[in-house]
């Protein structure tokens, strides 16, 4: 009898530098079982967390070229490494990941920031409407789309 090996489903775990970041690096324990590939906009960050990742342009709202640079450097990301599943922590890059993820029929995770303790980030209301999970690392900002199951700080 011949057993088929199920190669592992590709994930894609995506984020800004920094604080998103660090927090991403947190969840590594959760990718247990994936095939991961990271990205981020920081160099020099993923290798002093000991992480191999693929560095992307960072951009956010104010400057469309770096936008537009960041959205087709997530696509080729994308178009080539096909992932199941896209998890992002925020912001602009991980956000572009999940849409753009989602139209490609990836599922996809938004965790937002442990640093929006008032209110979702604007990336975050964003990523609300299409991620498949939509998290909130606080009670108090959970509602009938944005889900809370505790915090990774």
């Amino acid at each position: 009898m011949r057993t088929e090996r199920t190669a592992p489903r590709r994930l894609l775990a995506i984020s800004s530098g920094g604080g998103h970041w660090d927090e991403l690096v947190l969840l590594r324990d959760a990718f247990a079982g994936f095939d991961v590939t990271y990205a981020t906009t920081m160099p020099g960050q993923p290798q002093r967390d000991g992480i191999e990742a693929r560095i992307i342009t960072d951009s956010n709202r104010n400057s469309r070229i770096a936008l537009l640079r960041t959205a087709i450097d997530v696509l080729v990301l994308l178009v080539t490494l096909r992932p199941h599943t896209i998890v992002s922590t925020g912001a602009t890059p991980g956000l572009i990941a999940v849409m753009l993820g989602k139209v490609l029929g990836a599922r996809t995770v938004w965790v937002d920031s442990v640093a929006n303790a008032e209110e979702l980030s604007m990336s975050g209301r964003i990523a609300r409407r299409g991620a498949d999970l939509h998290l909130s690392q606080w009670a108090h900002l959970a509602d009938e789309r944005t889900r809370f199951m505790g915090s990774v700080l």
